[in-house]
């Protein structure tokens, strides 16, 4: 075979995850379909945070009531780490079904999973104790914002988290070719969105520091 046939059969040859597409490459139609939904949902995303940073720039003190100011950096921030380290699962499965490695897929989909569980244990363990203390969602702005704010995102990891188990329990059952894979690099653009989404709310909500009374 000639080295021009070669090129041309090459260029025609589906890729590993989806067939290449004269316009755009080897994106898939589901995952062109993902990165606008997560373009739009990153706009709810925005919009809350920029009502977080209106409220808190137009407060002369944040909290509102310092008093209810509960939150737990030190555990937070263990949650964050777990929930970044099931990025690196996420990335290692993908790899491992590119490989045609079954078993090494569902065991990094699998801590992958557990990672999302162990961050939506994590929050529910947070909610108990800031309501316990007295902050609520009608308490004040301080307690709206980090609520709904919170509360939208982990609703997004709980989906995650269903997502992925789905994955998980398909990858035991059906073969390893390109279309699954498609699949998989499809849940995985999710749940880094959801990973990264995170750092910027724990960056806003929990380590900006609250300037002083009369600043």
């Amino acid at each position: 075979m000639s080295q021009a046939a070669s090129h041309a059969e090459a260029s025609h040859a589906p890729s590993l995850t989806g067939k290449v597409d004269p316009h755009f490459g080897t994106a898939s139609h589901g995952k062109l379909g993902m990165w606008i939904f997560l373009l739009t949902d990153g706009f709810g995303f925005a919009g809350l945070l920029i009502g977080l940073a209106i409220l808190r720039a137009g407060a002369p003190t944040w909290p509102p009531n310092p008093e209810l100011d509960k939150l737990g950096i030190p555990f937070t921030a263990a949650m964050t780490f777990v929930l970044i380290l099931s990025s690196v699962t996420m990335v290692m499965a993908l790899a491992a079904a590119q490989e045609g490695n079954r078993k090494a897929l569902c065991g990094w989909l699998a801590a992958t999973v557990g990672g999302g569980l162990f961050f939506l244990i994590g929050q529910v363990v947070e909610w108990s104790e800031l309501i316990h203390e007295g902050l609520t969602v009608t308490a004040d702005h301080f307690g709206g914002t980090f609520f709904v704010i919170t509360g939208f995102h982990g609703a997004h990891v709980f989906t995650g988290v269903l997502y992925l188990s789905i994955m998980l329990l398909l990858s035991t059952r059906r073969k390893l070719d390109a279309k699954h894979c498609n699949m998989l690099e499809i849940a995985g653009l999710f749940w880094h969105f959801v990973d990264l989404v995170w750092i910027l709310v724990f960056t806003f909500i929990y380590l900006i520091p609250s300037p002083p009374p009369g600043a």
